[in-house]
């Protein structure tokens, strides 16, 4: 037993640095542009700083300021609706796409591609883009609206619609990178359990519901962490180039009120502060559901 034991230590100590090498780069990315970054955050959310060398500590008055701010509950109610809005339908919708792709017929691969490509286009140019179809009066949908008699529509300028308006750009731009996580964890779901279902009589739902949600479930929790993260903290860009934050704040996200404070109004300790709490919420969130989900597993099964 012992002989083997010194046989395995050389090789379990070479795997040992083979995995060192290859997670040194992310660890060292990670450390560099996420957690120092997140401190740093934390701690110029104690200082008044106005982006011109004058810096001044004035402890919590960051975050007494901003409990009393009225704008800055109205970003994050706005944030929240952006968020249980969007996640559900991404969700959704990159399933449904991933078991629509996942069927062999013709051209799949030409679908699977187009509606993959939104995607990798910068989201900037996106947002233009959608900014000339959706503009009053003059763009793409207003004029095809208006030939079939429905004029008056203002998509971004109407602050009951521009929201709906955002998140149904933010699906469509999203959808294809979410399909191709649900179609690799789809693919991994051995054939021959299906084959038995459908042997046992099972209907085309009870395989859904039986087989392919429980064994989707890492994925699954993949998708809604990743989708979440990436609302919470993404969307500058669109929210940028579509609204601005309009009309009347109807889509001023907390990430897009963080920029406002830094970079139009110079107070940058307050956006860090801010931003600091826009990170606790995201880790206690994470926590919660990998707790819940014993990350993704949904099971109390080891």
């Amino acid at each position: 037993m012992s002989a083997a034991t010194t046989t395995r230590t050389p090789r379990s100590r070479r795997e040992a640095r083979a995995a060192a090498l290859f997670l040194a780069p992310d660890a060292i990315g990670l450390t560099v542009f996420v957690a120092i970054p997140m401190l740093l955050s934390a701690v110029l959310g104690f200082f008044w700083i106005d982006g011109f060398g004058n810096v001044d500590f004035i402890g919590m008055d960051n975050y007494v300021r901003m409990a009393k701010d009225p704008q800055f509950w109205n970003s994050a109610r706005v944030t929240l609706i952006y968020l249980v809005t969007l996640v559900p339908l991404i969700f959704v919708v990159g399933l449904g796409l991933a078991l629509l792709v996942q069927q062999r017929f013709p051209a799949v691969g030409i679908i699977r591609s187009a509606l993959f490509l939104p995607y990798v286009v910068s989201m900037v140019v996106v947002s233009m883009i959608w900014q000339f179809m959706l503009t009053d009066r003059t763009g793409v949908i207003a004029t095809a609206l208006s030939a079939i008699g429905i004029d008056g529509i203002s998509f971004l300028g109407d602050p009951k619609l521009a929201m709906g308006t955002v998140v149904a750009v933010t699906v469509w731009l999203q959808m294809g990178y979410y399909m191709i996580i649900f179609l690799a964890g789809l693919q991994d779901i051995p054939g021959e359990l299906y084959e038995a279902a459908r042997i046992d009589g099972a209907s085309a739902w009870q395989r859904f519901r039986s087989i392919t949600l429980p064994l989707l479930a890492p994925t699954s929790f993949f998708v809604l962490l990743t989708s979440m993260v990436a609302v919470v903290t993404g969307g500058l860009d669109m929210i940028f180039v579509l609204t601005s934050g309009g009309p009347a704040n109807s889509t001023s996200l907390l990430i897009f009120y963080i920029y406002q404070q830094a970079f139009l109004f110079g107070d940058l300790g307050y956006a860090a502060a801010v931003g600091s709490v826009l990170v606790v919420f995201l880790l206690i969130v994470s926590a919660g559901m990998f707790l819940a989900t014993r990350g993704g597993r949904f099971s109390h099964d080891d």
